[in-house]
């Protein structure tokens, strides 16, 4: 995951973690429905996706505040 954490953070513009965050989100709310009817095999990845969906936001606000920086 490390990995992965560290090549988003570097190579993503901010309009590609919004759409990463965005599908995210949907997924969240597919899972939540899901559970919502029955229980998920494992309900573990809800809060993985919450958290990946938090992450995502830091990142895209980090980013935001390195361009305003900048100008």
């Amino acid at each position: 995951m490390k990995r992965k954490e560290k090549e988003i953070k570097s190579t993503l513009s901010a309009d590609e973690i919004r759409a990463e965050i965005e599908k995210l989100e949907e997924k969240q709310f597919r899972l939540n429905f899901k559970h919502k009817v029955t229980p998920l095999g494992n309900p573990m990845e809800l809060r993985q996706v919450r958290r990946d969906i938090a992450r995502l936001k830091t990142w895209l606000r980090s980013k935001e505040l390195q361009a305003s920086t900048k100008e």
